[in-house]
């Protein structure tokens, strides 16, 4: 046993530099990690354990898209606000459903249950509050000219508060059964009064959009500001057992009826895995950095004292509930429909995943808790009880290339069953192969899903049982590798090793990444070097496997049928050239890249790539007199001729007696051909023999020359 994890870890550590000829290892071990896949019936912990779920029973179904806002009274019936019709369910205490109340508006975005058993419910984007009696008779309780009825809350003496937007404001509403008696508590300069929470102490709680405030009124109805968060809306709050106050803030603004913040379908989402990546994950970041994040939990302490108990750039919060323990609330969100459990220091627990897009609201029931959800508007209840079993599904691991699979072994204990399906789809669908017969045994089992691209993998587990990480080995078929660029520089510049980057040689000896030792694993460039008559290739190559190339270097003269080994067993991308070696012409050079240093011979793959053509010239251009000088007074003109039989001839000079070169065109303005004649004009002042010496270059360097005696 001990061996056997040995060569587990060992596998994993190798995970960083696979190769073709080398087996893979995914590793589901961490929360991140089991987070991606989809939970059926069963927990995640702070530590990524897995275990069996709380049972969450669907009670009733609303046939609404979204379920915003819900009531428990005093006898344990729930009444649940929907949108987009603006209808309001009555659920007893059997699980009976109906229709309680149609308010004819979009949407029921708040709902309150009274000291008589009568129902509160704001509605939006016509701004009413109605009462409904217990017998389903209503009115129009209250009606602000507000736009938006967001929040509602019964306070310490028996009276309403609204908390309404466009304008921010909050009403005070004495719910007698006479006509109501409304006061404008306070009129904040926020946009929105988002959500309200009263204590046992009388106090009343405000979050707002759009500067993300927590207001506390206490009985004397003066506002405080507990808290100014850097997320815009406060979208909801919770009391604590302890008197602290829990505060769920959000990025972005959910103030807007006719949309559906949050409320999608992502746990139809299937996330697809990238194994073992060559470079080091992003640090992980702490709670209290807001910066991107879309969601973060305040606990407010009695003092006044504010903490973050959770935060995520990723997952959108929606409803919250205290836990009765003092220690947390429960959160539900628009991550697949989960509901999370966060401590007051900040652990972090997946409690259980619905089938739907969006947890909405989470409310006590006696010894139970009740959920609603958006897309489809459902409610559902869960307690003490757990499940018989629950389903654990992996993220879709992405091998890159079709792969041969080899076993999966996993950590855990009491009764668990794995099983796997692949297939050649990034989202599993009707193309791929069946779930596979139960892997019962820990210790490894060979995987007899179908060679292919992607593999998914799912864990039954029983009653008590806890899985903590699972394996999946696996061996990538091999790709050829590719020589992608050919570059060949100008000549007489060569290529010369830069010295590589030093490696312990026990890293090297291990056959350890040495990325995971902090070095770099890119090749150190070559540097760049005069080099008279060189000619230099320079290539890129790139093996989707990550195999180790060698490469071999072919040439052939234009109009020749074969080619011909120059150089081969290179390990660096580049090769120079000794131009002289080789005839004057025009020459194309083939790269070859094998694999072979990471295969078996039966499975050696290569690539290659042909240059452009280029020009061998070592021989340097001809320049003969033309003519003798053409003496007049004090002014005389040298002709000279110059021929460059491989190239063409590009530049060229004179000097009067070794004395500096300078610079002379062809008589025709430019030298840009095979022939040129140069005519050099200068002038003798003095009488004596001056010796003019013409020197021309052609495009590959190699310079000719010539002199001639003018006399005076």
């Amino acid at each position: 046993m001990k061996k056997y994890l040995l060569f587990a870890i060992f596998l994993i550590l190798f995970s960083n530099t696979i190769k073709a000829s080398e087996p893979a290892v995914w590793s589901v071990n961490s929360k991140a990690d089991v987070l991606k896949g989809n939970s059926r019936g069963v927990s995640i912990s702070d530590n990524g354990t897995i275990t069996v779920a709380p049972k969450l029973t669907e009670v009733f179904k609303t046939d609404q898209s979204y379920v915003w806002s819900s009531a428990v009274d005093d006898k344990g019936n729930v009444f649940l606000g929907t949108g987009a019709d603006g209808k309001i369910f009555k659920v007893d205490a059997s699980g009976k459903g109906t229709l309680f109340y149609d308010t004819n508006e979009l949407n029921v975005s708040a709902l309150v249950s009274g000291k008589n058993g009568e129902i509160y419910a704001g509605t939006s984007p016509d701004g009413k509050v109605y009462r409904i009696e217990a017998n389903g008779t209503a009115n129009v309780f209250f009606e602000p000219k507000e736009k938006y009825i967001w929040s509602l809350a019964i306070l310490a003496d028996g009276s309403l508060a609204v908390g309404t937007g466009e304008n921010g404001k909050i009403y005070k509403v004495k719910s007698a059964n006479a006509a109501p008696d409304a006061s404008l508590l306070f009129d904040t300069s926020e946009t929105h009064i988002i959500s309200l929470a009263a204590d046992k102490n009388g106090n009343l709680f405000a979050g707002t959009d759009s500067n993300g405030l927590v207001l506390r009124f206490g009985t004397d109805g003066k506002p405080f500001a507990l808290l100014d968060s850097t997320l815009r809306e406060i979208h909801e709050l919770a009391i604590g057992t302890d008197g602290s106050v829990y505060a769920l803030a959000l990025g972005e603004s959910t103030a807007n009826p006719t949309a559906t913040p949050s409320a999608t379908t992502e746990n139809a989402t299937v996330s697809v895995e990238k194994p073992n990546p060559s470079t080091p994950e992003m640090p992980a970041k702490s709670r209290y950095d807001l910066a991107n994040a879309k969601s973060a939990v305040y606990r407010i302490l009695p003092d006044g004292g504010a903490d973050i108990i959770w935060s995520s750039a990723t997952v959108s919060g929606f409803s919250l509930y205290a836990h009765q323990t003092g220690n947390g609330v429960l959160l539900g969100t628009s991550d697949k429909g989960r509901i999370y459990s966060v401590t007051n220091d900040g652990r972090e627990t997946l409690v259980l995943q619905s089938d739907e897009g969006q947890v909405s609201t989470i409310k006590a029931n006696g010894q139970n808790i009740i959920a609603t959800t958006s897309n489809q508007g459902k409610l559902y209840r869960f307690g003490a009880e757990t499940n018989a079993e629950g389903t654990y599904e992996s993220a879709v691991l992405d091998a890159k290339n079709v792969s041969s699979w080899g076993r999966i072994w996993w950590r855990g204990n009491g009764n668990i069953a794995l099983q796997t399906r692949s297939g050649n789809t990034e989202k599993p669908n009707e193309t791929w192969s069946a779930w596979s017969a139960a892997y019962a045994d820990a210790k490894g089992a060979q995987i007899n899903s179908p060679k292919a691209k992607y593999l998914q993998w799912r864990a039954v587990l029983k009653t008590s049982a806890s899985l903590s990480e699972a394996n999946v080995s696996f061996l990538p078929r091999n790709i050829a590798p590719e020589i992608l660029t050919v570059q060949i520089l100008p000549t007489n510049v060569g290529l010369a090793a830069n010295p590589p980057i030093q490696i312990d040689p026990n890293i090297e000896l291990s056959g350890l990444d040495s990325a995971l030792f902090g070095i770099p694993n890119a090749t150190v460039p070559p540097r760049r070097l005069y080099q008279r008559g060189a000619t230099a290739l320079q290539w890129t190559a790139e093996d989707r496997n990550g195999d180790k190339l060698i490469y071999t270097v072919y040439f052939r003269e234009i109009g020749e049928a074969n080619f011909k080994l120059l150089k081969e067993n290179l390990t660096e991308s580049f090769y120079t050239l000794d131009g002289q070696s080789l005839a004057d012409g025009r020459y194309i050079f083939k790269i070859v890249a094998k694999d072979s240093l990471s295969n078996p011979a039966s499975q050696v793959l290569s690539g290659e790539r042909i240059s452009e053509p280029v020009d061998i010239d070592n021989t340097a251009p001809t320049v003969t007199p033309f003519g003798s000088p053409q003496i007049s007074g004090e002014n005389a003109k040298v002709a000279f001729d110059a021929t460059e039989n491989t190239s063409f001839i590009n530049r060229a000079e004179y000097s009067i007696n070794g004395g500096e070169w300078q610079t002379v065109y062809a008589d025709d303005g430019i030298s840009d051909s095979g022939k040129e004649r140069y005519t050099v004009e200068l002038t003798l002042k003095n009488p004596g023999e001056y010796s003019v010496t013409l020197r021309v270059f052609d495009a590959n360097g190699n310079a000719g020359n010539a002199r001639v005696t003018v006399r005076k």
